[in-house]
């Protein structure tokens, strides 16, 4: 398998190039600013995702409090995610225009404040409304980060950066799912969302002060025909829509395993408590560790081959889950996580680096499909489990995958776009 050198064809200025023509130099691993950033995102990515998944632990209690289905108290997250993918279509353009750091400082605040709202809201409506433009002001922190870290830092550590940012994804939505859990026990579901919500304002404030502004940004039209043309753009390139491929792929098989999963381990033979089987959260910390070191890997061996290789180790974790221990299962779904925030951090570094324009457009596209394939593959996984049990999940997440081993195959064969900068 070719390496970097085999990876993009020639459709981004080279660094030395892009640097001279801003008179701005790239920001370099080991400066005060390398570390400013790495911060400011890592606490924007912790606070995201936490904001996000906040209610998943909480939704019995929700339906109980206000004498609602388990279906309807669902929405608390799906109105969230959908409205996230929605608002994914327009906060990237929007942040071509006015600028990165802008967009994502007032989407965190917004996000925070409404979550603060809806700890005291009294209606089931009122909670749906804030949860909706809760997901709605973070598609502007979710789109535009990576676009961020692809035009400021040094084009041989922006995917060391990016996987550090994608690990505060994860802590942040494992964190999320721990604090209300445990909160909502000792104490109720408004103090524990509360709670997340002061978290994530301080979060907001934090990296307001410390994200450097962007130096090498330049603002595009907002006009719909100048939107059109880069969004053709965009479909048009011969990897861009293998990516947006990858994300679908990826995130489908991630949000199944973690939708059914604790149905087995809930049933016969396990019988495991609810806390237990939440406790199994802690396994995206794995992410903190095989995100940034797929971003290192990349620059030794190339985006092609680091990718391949973490959707072949989630595929062997799936396959290893199909085996009758607990022991195997929670290996299974160790290798599993660690292989998607792995596959993830590659994919989302790989889009930055190949868009020729409109590049928050272009990581919009990408995280659009990412949640298309969330709410698309986490609802039909539901018929293979009813279906089949966890084989037919385990069947229908290797056929996911294996489609996404195709797609990385094919990524890895098209011609050179950018080499990483020495």
């Amino acid at each position: 398998m070719p390496g970097d050198a085999a990876n993009d064809e020639p459709l981004v200025e080279s660094s030395s190039r892009l640097t001279t023509r801003n008179k701005s130099p790239f920001i370099k691993r080991g400066s005060p600013q390398f570390i400013r950033v790495t911060l400011a995102l890592f606490s924007a990515g912790l606070a995201t995702f936490a904001l996000l998944y906040c209610v998943q632990p909480i939704l019995p209690v929700l339906s109980q409090d206000f004498g609602i289905s388990p279906a309807s108290s669902s929405l608390s997250l799906s109105v969230s995610t959908g409205l996230l993918a929605v608002g994914l279509m327009f906060t990237g353009p929007i942040s071509d225009a006015v600028g990165r750091k802008p967009v994502m400082v007032v989407a965190l605040l917004l996000a925070a404040c409404c979550t603060l709202i809806c700890s005291v809201m009294t209606s089931w409506n009122g909670i749906l409304l804030m949860r909706a433009l809760i997901g709605l002001s973070l598609s502007g922190v979710a789109a535009v980060a990576m676009t961020y870290l692809s035009e400021e830092i040094h084009p041989s550590v922006v995917a060391f950066s990016m996987g550090l940012y994608i690990s505060g994804n994860s802590i942040g939505g494992m964190s999320g799912r721990l604090i209300t859990g445990v909160l909502s026990d000792f104490f109720s579901w408004r103090v524990a969302i509360a709670v997340i919500g002061i978290f994530a304002l301080a979060a907001a404030f934090m990296f307001w002060r410390i994200l450097p502004a962007s130096k090498h940004f330049r603002p595009t039209s907002l006009r719909p025909h100048n939107l059109l043309i880069n969004f053709r753009l965009h479909w048009r390139d011969k990897g861009l829509p293998l990516l947006f491929a990858e994300g679908f792929l990826l995130m489908g098989s991630f949000i199944t395993l973690f939708n059914y999963i604790g149905y087995r381990l809930l049933a016969d033979p396990y019988h495991l408590s609810q806390a237990v089987v939440g406790i199994l959260s802690v396994v995206y910390l794995m992410g903190t560790y095989t995100s940034p070191k797929a971003g290192v890997m990349t620059t030794r061996y190339g985006r092609g081959p680091v990718l391949l290789g973490s959707i072949g180790i989630m595929l062997f974790g799936i396959v290893i889950t199909q085996l009758p221990s607990v022991a195997a299962i929670l290996l299974g779904m160790v290798l599993f996580t660690g292989g998607f925030f792995a596959a993830h951090s590659v994919a989302s570094t790989w889009i930055g680096l190949r868009a020729r324009r409109a590049k928050g457009q272009a990581s919009s596209l990408y995280l659009f499909c990412y949640y298309a394939g969330s709410s698309f593959a986490g609802t039909l996984g539901g018929v293979f489990w009813h279906s089949f049990g966890w084989t037919g999940i385990v069947i229908f997440l290797s056929l996911m995958l294996v489609g996404a081993l195709l797609v990385g195959l094919r990524l890895g064969r098209l011609p050179e776009a950018v080499r990483q900068a020495a």
